[in-house]
């Protein structure tokens, strides 16, 4: 009988999670089975499938994400799958302007998701991309921003370290922008201007599909959760493989009933939705938590929290999220903070340990701060929340 191995290092754990390298026994221990199933498909879908785009360029795109955020393992897993090298040098693309707004827009959404506005959007419509390549653009980021939290998190349950990669050189175009907090959409409705529990609308910045045009393939991609009403999943259908198994992997981290609790998921994803500013995930989840575990206050306190931003609109320190919590919420609290930073790397697992959290629960939290990593990204690459017309 062959011996399953432990992976040694991050490099070990990335390839465990996106190939069956024999490493891969252990992580499945402590990670849920349907987790790393569609954790697979979403980058077979992404990486595999046809797509608007070459796959080159696609992968160029997502080790510059890489080296954004800091993951050594996926940048150089990125760089050895064939990756554009034009896209990957450090000087500008000034003759070829579709290659510029595509490695633009991955700059400024890998770093500072909150400041991508509807003039990002226009500007790679200008430079020739549909929606369809918009929605693409942001899954990759996306994608590979889940992807990344995830190999920290594990790496961090081994106690291991994971390489950094160096942040590319260039300027975001973003820089020293301010995020869209009140104001109005360009349809005229009012923006909130604070984090809230309230029931948000949100509305894209690109053309969707009508549900009478959808095809069976992009109505299957979000069955599993959502009616074809929803302006958010139809736009998600023009990437339909990707967009199924983003919803199934919803489901695997959010809907079981054992592991974690599931209020404290729920708090996972609201205060990894508050690091990165996205006003509307943070209602919905806040909502479910508050409601879960019936601590208001809590909640309450979290969300209104106060974070100075910088330059890019990072919050250097956290702390504040956690003031005033109880032991275990303030642990819960941190370590989803920590991971949701745009370079993640010391994630505190001792005081979930203390509070006597397995590792499998530990597990279930990372994997829900690392999804709404996801979830943010898009959330604000793509559209504006707002306040109901009852408002």
């Amino acid at each position: 009988m062959t011996a399953v191995s432990a992976p040694v290092d991050a490099h070990e754990i990335l390839a465990a999670l996106l190939t069956d390298a024999p490493e891969g026994g252990e992580l499945r221990a402590v990670l849920r089975p349907d987790v790393l199933t569609h954790t697979r498909a979403a980058y077979d879908a992404l990486y595999r499938a046809p797509q608007p785009l070459p796959a080159a360029v696609l992968h160029a795109l997502a080790a510059v994400s890489a080296e954004w955020q800091g993951s050594g393992p996926l940048a150089e897993w990125h760089r050895s799958q064939g990756a554009s090298a034009a896209l990957l040098a450090a000087d500008p693309l000034t003759e070829d302007p579709a290659l510029a707004a595509l490695r633009d827009h991955v700059d400024a959404l890998s770093l500072s998701p909150a400041l991508v506005t509807l003039a990002d959007q226009e500007r790679l419509a200008d430079a020739g991309h549909d929606p369809r390549t918009a929605v693409l653009l942001s899954q990759l980021v996306s994608f590979e921003s889940y992807l990344q939290r995830l190999v920290a998190g594990l790496a961090a349950l081994r106690g291991l370290e994971v390489p950094a990669a160096d942040a590319p050189v260039r300027t975001p175009r973003t820089r020293d922008r301010a995020a869209a907090h009140g104001g109005t959409t360009r349809t005229g409705r009012i923006r909130p201007a604070h984090f809230t529990r309230e029931q948000l609308e949100w509305e894209p910045w690109i053309a969707v599909p009508e549900e009478g045009e959808l095809t069976d393939e992009q109505r299957d991609s979000f069955a599993s959760k959502s009616s074809a009403n929803s302006v958010y999943f139809r736009m998600l259908s023009l990437t339909p493989s990707v967009t199924r198994a983003r919803s199934l992997l919803d489901n695997a981290i959010f809907l079981p009933r054992d592991g974690l609790p599931k209020a404290e998921r729920e708090l996972a994803a609201a205060v990894t939705s508050k690091v990165n500013d996205c006003i509307y995930c943070a209602s919905v989840h806040a909502r479910k938590a508050a409601a879960l575990a019936k601590r208001e206050a809590e909640v309450e306190a979290l969300l209104a929290a106060p974070l100075e931003r910088d330059a890019d609109w990072i919050a250097a320190e956290l702390s504040p999220l956690g003031a005033g919590q109880d032991e275990r919420w303030a642990a819960i609290i941190t370590a989803a903070a920590e991971l949701s930073r745009p370079r993640p790397s010391a994630v505190p697992l001792a005081p979930l340990r203390a509070q006597g959290l397995t590792d499998p629960e530990i597990a279930d939290l990372l994997c829900a701060a690392a999804f709404f990593a996801w979830a943010n990204r898009l959330m604000l690459s793509l559209g504006d929340p707002s306040l109901p017309d009852a408002a």
